[in-house]
C-alpha cells in the first residue's frame, strides 16, 4: 500500500485527522470532489473580504483545549455573534432577550416580560407539545412565534411547523437580560484572514488531490491505502442499500455591491415566509472590514436531491432508524472509519467536529 490513510473529504474532520496522523509519521492521501480544500468552512477572498462560501461559520466553544488547538493555526478576533431578525419592516434582536421584548411589548424589566409571555399563554393549554408550533408557543408565546419563529422555520425545513417534531426548537435561547450574544460559550471569534488558512496548515504535510470524486475513482482509490477515513455520505458509500437518508440543502446567491456597508450586521434573518431567503450574510462584518465595497450572500433553504449538496441531516425517527442500519454495517468494517457530519449523519458545530476527530486520533493513532 502506498499510503497509511486515504482521507475522503478535505473538510475539518478529515483535515484534523490528517494533521495528527502526519505528525505521527503516517502517510496520508486527502481527496475532495470540490476544487478547493476546507469543505464547508472554505473562505474565498473577494474584494479583500473573506467570504464564507457555504454560509456563516462562527467558531465558539467552552472547551479551552479545543480553543487552544484551533488557535495554533490562526489568530482569532473578538467577533461576537449577534444576529438580528427582520420581520416586514421591523427589526428584532436575537436570541430572544430583553431588547426583543422591549421592542415587541415596550416592557423594560424581566418581570414585565415574563408576565407578558404568561399572559399570552393563559388561554393556551399545551401539556406535552406534539409538534414544533406547540413547543415554540409554550416557550415564548404567540407573538414571538408568529413573527420570529414560524415563517423562518417553515422556510428552513420546507415543512409546516405543525408537521415538524418539537425537539428541533427545544433549545431555543430565551434570555431575560439585555445581552445580544447568541452563544453562551467562553470562547468565540473568527480567524483573521479566514478559515482556509487553517486547513492549509493542517494539510501541509499530506498529499492532496482536488476535483477527485471518490465514487468515480473508487476501484483505484481503495487499493492505495491501508485504511480509509470517509467523511462523505454513509448511505451513498453503501450504494443506498437500505434507502436514502434525507437532508436539507442550501443555495447561495452571492454578489459584490458598490457600497461600504449594506445591512450593518454580519447576519440578518428574514423571518416572514413570503421572503424566499432565510438570511443575508454580509461577510466583511465578521472581520470588522472597512473595504470600499461589500459582499453579501442570500441564503435559500432548498429541497435536497442526490444531485445537490447535503447540509442538514433531518434527524427524525425514520431517518435515525435508517442510519442505525448503516451504522451497523460500518461497525463491522476493519479498515474503514466514518466521521464528520455526513459520515455520522449528525449536525455538528465546528468545535464538536474537532473534538470528535481528536477522539478518533487518540483511539486510532
Amino acid at each position: 500500500m502506498k499510503y497509511d490513510y486515504l482521507i475522503v473529504g478535505a473538510g475539518l474532520f478529515g483535515s484534523v485527522f490528517a494533521y495528527e496522523a502526519s505528525k505521527k509519521g503516517k502517510k496520508c492521501l486527502v481527496i475532495d470532489k470540490r476544487p478547493h480544500i476546507g469543505g464547508n468552512i472554505y473562505t474565498e477572498n473577494i474584494e479583500g473580504i473573506n467570504v464564507h462560501k457555504y454560509g456563516a461559520h462562527i467558531f465558539h466553544t467552552s472547551d479551552k483545549k479545543i480553543w487552544d488547538y484551533v488557535n495554533q493555526f490562526a489568530q482569532f478576533n473578538r467577533y461576537t455573534n449577534s444576529p438580528v431578525a427582520r420581520y416586514k419592516n421591523e427589526v428584532y434582536n436575537l436570541p430572544f432577550n430583553m431588547n426583543t421584548f422591549n421592542k415587541l411589548w415596550e416592557v423594560f424589566t424581566p418581570k414585565e416580560a415574563k408576565s407578558k409571555i404568561a399572559e399570552e399563554l393563559s388561554d393556551v393549554h399545551i401539556e406535552e407539545p406534539k409538534n414544533l408550533e406547540e413547543q415554540a408557543i409554550k416557550l415564548v408565546g404567540k407573538t414571538i412565534y408568529e413573527k420570529l419563529v414560524k415563517g423562518y422555520t417553515e422556510k428552513q425545513w420546507g415543512m409546516k411547523a405543525t408537521e415538524l417534531p418539537p425537539f428541533i426548537i427545544k433549545r431555543l435561547p430565551v434570555r431575560f437580560t439585555y445581552d445580544n450574544n447568541y452563544f453562551n460559550d467562553a470562547y468565540q471569534g473568527i480567524p483573521i484572514g479566514g478559515y482556509t488558512q487553517i486547513i492549509e496548515k493542517m494539510l501541509a504535510n499530506c498529499e492532496v488531490r482536488l476535483n477527485c470524486d471518490f465514487f468515480e475513482n473508487r476501484a483505484e482509490l481503495e487499493t492505495l491505502a491501508d485504511k480509509i477515513i470517509f467523511t462523505g455520505q454513509i448511505d451513498k458509500f453503501y450504494n443506498y442499500r437500505f434507502g436514502e437518508l434525507e437532508y436539507r440543502s442550501v443555495r447561495f446567491e452571492t454578489e459584490v455591491l458598490d457600497t461600504d456597508n449594506f445591512q450593518g450586521n454580519a447576519v440578518v434573518n428574514y423571518t416572514e415566509y413570503e421572503v424566499p431567503y432565510t438570511r443575508i450574510i454580509e461577510h466583511k462584518h465578521f472581520e470588522f472590514g472597512t473595504q470600499p465595497k461589500t459582499v453579501i450572500s442570500r441564503e435559500y433553504s432548498d429541497k435536497w436531491t442526490t444531485e445537490k449538496e447535503p447540509y442538514y441531516p433531518i434527524n427524525n425517527d425514520r431517518n435515525n432508524e435508517l442510519y442505525k442500519k448503516y451504522a451497523e454495517l460500518a461497525a463491522g468494517e476493519k479498515n474503514l472509519i466514518f466521521g464528520g457530519r455526513l459520515g455520522q449523519y449528525k449536525y455538528y458545530d465546528m468545535h464538536v467536529v474537532i473534538a470528535e476527530a481528536l477522539k478518533l486520533c487518540e483511539k486510532e493513532l
